[in-house]
């Protein structure tokens, strides 16, 4: 296996996992749990609680789907930038590239799998400081969602450079594979 099909596998299974996770850590809290209904919470830690939510929006509740054409079409917009992710993650030749688009994936697969079945996203996890909330509730998609965003755009800003020469590197180790197995 070349290096860069076992990038883009690890790629593959890291935004599964992340998908996984998120379903079971949602049916967690609204099954095993029994937080199901809009109010219910659990607290957990001084500063954080289990509180169920809907989400009927988008990134920070924008966008909110008030109808059943607005929901399909979020539906509709969140599968098609999930496509984009998984092509530009597909493109990818480095692993820190790729992870970071996959955590966006698998985040984004979640949201829409709740969208789809319900009609609204699952947000259970609040931080909050005494009334401070630096962050809406949110689930294990978004936190995936955000940090994979974070990554690719640290990656963009500070590491360019580097890239370009582990890129020379992958592809140069590909070559010399390709020719040693001739």
């Amino acid at each position: 296996m070349t290096p860069l099909l076992r990038n883009r596998l690890i790629g593959c299974v890291i935004a599964l996992l992340i998908f996984a996770a998120d379903q079971w850590s949602k049916n967690y809290v609204t099954k095993t749990l029994g937080i199901e209904r809009v109010g219910d919470a659990m607290e957990l830690l001084p500063i954080f609680d289990l509180r169920f939510t809907r989400n009927f929006g988008v990134s920070l509740g924008m966008f909110e789907a008030t109808s059943p054409e607005m929901r399909w079409g979020l539906v509709l917009v969140t599968a098609v930038i999930a496509l984009v992710v998984t092509v530009w993650m597909l493109r990818e030749k480095l692993l820190g590239d790729i992870l970071a688009l996959s955590l966006i994936l698998g985040g984004a697969l979640g949201n829409i799998k709740d969208r789809y079945e319900l009609g609204y996203v699952v947000d259970f996890a609040d931080l909050h400081f005494g009334d401070f909330r630096p962050f809406l509730i949110f689930n294990v998609a978004d936190a995936a969602i955000t940090i994979g965003v974070v990554i690719v755009l640290a990656r963009a800003f500070f590491m360019r450079d580097k890239d370009e020469q582990e890129v020379d590197d992958l592809m140069n180790s590909k070559a010399a594979d390709a020719a040693e197995s001739k």
